[in-house]
């Protein structure tokens, strides 16, 4: 690579970062004034089931516990990252905003970044609130581990990531709407989130691991409960397949127009 090269491989990348940061700032723009309402309620029905749980079950298990906790942590990231982001995506798409972005010089990877960074910080104020709500209520010793900072970005880039695609491939609002809902449900209550696999039906077991919600329920409880074990390693490397796929497809179903 001669020196020419260099300075034009360097300024290409430059003006990536750049234009990255500008999409970011726009997306943030979008939720600016409503991101705390977001929190609020994107943490109020994991919490109300943690609440409701806590008075429900009598005398649990640490095992229960952990995953009373774990599961309503990746129920909110469910519904920040699945739920509304994919319904905010499909409404820009549909009213036409795609077509403002294919004005501008920018490359449809930047502008997949800028909607997964923007699902991670609506995402992350969730996730932290129903760790700190759990461990008070119930008391809970979490054993952490420094791999809890990567699995936590990589479960909300895999979360994030799914939604980010349903957006994106949605064919219309009203289907969206219909969907998602179901989808948030299904994940919440009928996946190895909050129950345990082995109280599923095998039906409903076998397609729960095509979610990467299950695999980062599972690596959240081995990891606070026993550190960075083979299976957390597993889960993680699981996670890392599913972001990348979901990149893919996002790149493959993204059009700045719709018929």
């Amino acid at each position: 690579m001669n020196q020419l090269e260099y300075k034009q491989k360097k300024m290409s990348v430059g003006q990536w970062l750049i234009d990255l940061w500008i999409l970011v700032r726009i997306q943030y723009a979008n939720v600016r004034e409503q991101w705390i309402l977001i929190i609020v309620l994107a943490s109020l029905f994991p919490l109300t089931t943690l609440m409701l749980l806590h008075f429900f079950v009598e005398n649990p298990t640490n095992e229960m516990i952990l995953r009373i906790v774990t599961g309503n942590m990746v129920f909110a990231l469910i519904i920040t990252g699945i739920n509304l982001l994919a319904q905010d995506l499909s409404w820009q798409k549909h009213r036409g905003h795609f077509v403002f972005y294919a004005t501008l010089p920018i490359s449809k990877v930047s502008f997949i970044y800028a909607n997964l960074i923007k699902g991670i910080i609506t995402s992350f104020p969730s996730f932290l609130i129903l760790a700190i709500i759990g461990e008070i209520i119930y008391d809970l010793n979490w054993s952490f581990h420094w791999f809890i900072i990567p699995l936590i970005l990589l479960s909300i880039l895999s979360i994030v990531g799914f939604g980010v695609f349903i957006g994106f491939w949605s064919p219309s609002p009203q289907v969206t709407n219909i969907v998602l809902p179901s989808l948030m449900m299904f994940l919440g209550f009928l996946t190895p989130v909050l129950i345990d696999s082995s109280q599923l039906p095998k039906i409903l077991y076998w397609l729960s691991l095509i979610f990467p919600t299950t695999y980062v329920a599972e690596a959240l409880r081995e990891l606070l409960s026993n550190g960075l074990t083979k299976g957390v390693i597993i889960n993680s490397v699981i996670l890392v397949v599913f972001t990348i796929v979901s990149y893919f497809l996002i790149l493959k179903n993204i059009k700045w127009r719709i018929e």
